[in-house]
């Protein structure tokens, strides 16, 4: 098993110099693994293309207050993430690894933490060993380059807990904390911006537990700090309390609907049983699961500390705290696997283990690059979730004032891909009683439209007033399902449209008013009346013209 030092000294291995220049150079090397095979793939949706995508919109808007999705103010989710994706974007460029950079920074943040958490109180060595079983861990490799908050989040609890944790023990041994509870006060401050309340409650819960557990209640009230708290509140605070002055009805939205509702209610996607997040856990952490038998077989080092009891409080924790929600995403649990990380680590085959295992130790680190790789590979192969090529061939295409209507869908990756400035049209029943039943892109455009001025939610249409839209502009680019046998038949006014792309799934075309002006009815009376009334039945389309080859337009080609 791994040999655990004492705790180091308050100088530091090398001093403080060498400390530090060490946790800086783990930092970087941490943040280049992760980030190495982020441009492999396209953005993968849902979640990819909507959180990158209010990223572009914030970028390009210039507006970096307000989260907007298509034009419309969204707040399922505070900032953090769309500042660092931005920002990112804005110095970088638009490109696939720097919409990931904020996932890659949270999962960095929380391998880094753990490192120097581990170094301080158990010494150089069980830390670098604890790094490496991190990083070759599937669940966080893959979700280090996944660009939706989980890992940003994750980190942030990661990092937040353990410098809880860190005051508690210096409070313990009588050293000074003012400094590691800011750290631990600011870290929380930018969990609530990253992901809302979970971002302080959940280190406070397990740090709680942990001395609960140990007997040391008067820790507690130690831990509770107003510099702290004034801190928090100055980084997080500010956001809030400016959303809540331009938008009625934000914070009530935000919190309530969007916390306590989500949490408690059911109707939310993504429904699983209560023992599901210790089951996917245990299978995303093979083999290195396997080697937590070792305590069966060995006795392990001292832990003076409890650290070991703080690691399973941050495991237990999550898992119970997610499980309790009916909805239920893999994403979800990944701040379990910094501390699981650490008692695998701790479990591990010293230098003086038998050549078995060694074998065993070589052979489970083979078998995660193994699989890190592999999964970002299949992913990078999945056709099924990205509109990308359409996004090409939109962008090879399209001009500025042209207007984008998206049919009976919201594509949230094409804005990025086409590097479209203006929010598009998108046609669908809106009154259907259905939309606010289920999360689903309908749901999220028609709860951003209660916040948004007139004029924005009008980009929300019935499909009847496209015809008039195109008359109007004289042409428009229109994205529907591809058609097929067994689909609703596309409406009669694209008859006329050229598919100009065709994917697996989606078609863009070509709709000009010139040509198919009878069928749009220009110059004619719109036969339906404002957003909001509902539009008469379509009736299906003549035949398309013959749809382009998916590999067309050729100049999409040249984009990346």
């Amino acid at each position: 098993m791994t040999t655990l030092h004492k705790p180091l000294p308050a100088a530091g291995l090398q001093g403080r110099r060498g400390a530090w220049a060490e946790a800086a150079l783990v930092a970087a090397l941490t943040f280049a693994w992760l980030v190495a095979t982020a441009w492999c793939r396209p953005l993968m949706l849902p979640d990819e293309g909507r959180y990158v995508g209010v990223a572009w919109e914030m970028m390009r808007s210039g507006d970096w207050l307000t989260p907007m999705l298509n034009g419309l103010p969204f707040f399922h989710k505070p900032p953090l993430f769309y500042w660092l994706t931005a920002s990112a974007m804005s110095v970088l460029g638009a490109g696939a690894w720097s919409a990931r950079t904020a996932s890659v920074l949270g999962a960095t943040l929380g391998a880094v933490a753990l490192f120097l958490f581990t170094r301080r109180w158990q010494g150089r060595q069980a830390a670098f060993v604890t790094l490496g079983v991190l990083l070759v861990q599937p669940l966080w490799y893959v979700g280090g380059q996944f660009a939706n908050l989980d890992m940003l989040v994750a980190g942030c609890i990661t990092a937040c807990t353990l410098a809880l944790a860190h005051a508690a023990l210096r409070l313990e041994a009588g050293l000074p904390v003012r400094r590691a509870l800011l750290l631990a006060y600011g870290l929380a401050g930018l969990g609530l911006l990253a992901k809302g309340l979970i971002g302080f409650v959940l280190p406070g819960l397990v740090v709680v537990a942990w001395l609960v557990l140990r007997q040391r209640w008067r820790l507690i009230l130690g831990l509770l700090s107003l510099p702290g708290l004034l801190l928090m509140l100055a980084i997080a605070a500010p956001w809030f309390w400016a959303m809540a002055q331009r938008h009625e009805g934000f914070l009530h939205y935000f919190f309530v609907v969007q916390h306590f509702q989500r949490f408690a209610g059911s109707g939310f996607n993504n429904a699983q049983p209560f023992w599901f997040y210790p089951v996917v856990l245990a299978v995303l952490s093979l083999p290195w699961l396997l080697w937590l038998r070792a305590p069966v077989r060995q006795r392990l080092p001292a832990d003076p500390q409890d650290i070991g009891l703080l690691m399973l409080c941050a495991i237990g924790v999550v898992l119970l705290f997610f499980s309790l929600p009916q909805s239920k995403l893999v994403g979800y649990i990944l701040p379990c696997v910094p501390p699981l990380a650490w008692w695998v680590a701790r479990c591990l085959p010293g230098p003086q283990a038998p050549p078995r295992w060694q074998w065993a130790l070589r052979a489970s680190v083979l078998l995660s690059l193994a699989l890190n790789f592999t999964a970002v590979g299949v992913l990078a192969l999945d056709k099924g979730h990205t509109t990308r090529e359409l996004g090409l061939a939109l962008r090879s295409l399209h001009r500025a004032g042209e207007p984008v209507v998206m049919l009976g869908q919201y594509a949230y990756d094409v804005p990025f891909y086409a590097r479209l400035t203006e929010p598009v049209w998108v046609a669908d029943d809106w009154q259907d009683p259905a939309v606010h039943r289920r999360d689903s892109w309908r749901k999220e455009l028609a709860e951003a439209s209660d916040f948004a001025s007139p004029a924005a939610a009008a980009h929300l249409l019935q499909p009847a007033e496209v015809p008039p839209l195109v008359c109007r502009s004289g042409m428009a680019w229109v994205i529907t399902d591809t058609p097929r046998p067994g689909r609703t038949p596309l409406p009669a006014w694209l008859g006329g449209a050229t598919a100009v792309f065709t994917g697996a799934r989606q078609t863009l075309w070509r709709l000009d008013a010139a040509g198919s002006a009878s069928a749009l009815g220009c110059g004619q009376r719109p036969s339906a009346g404002p957003a909001g009334r509902s539009a008469p039945p379509s009736t299906p389309a003549p035949a398309p013209a013959t749809p382009h080859s998916a590999g067309a337009p050729a100049a999409a080609a040249a984009h990346s």
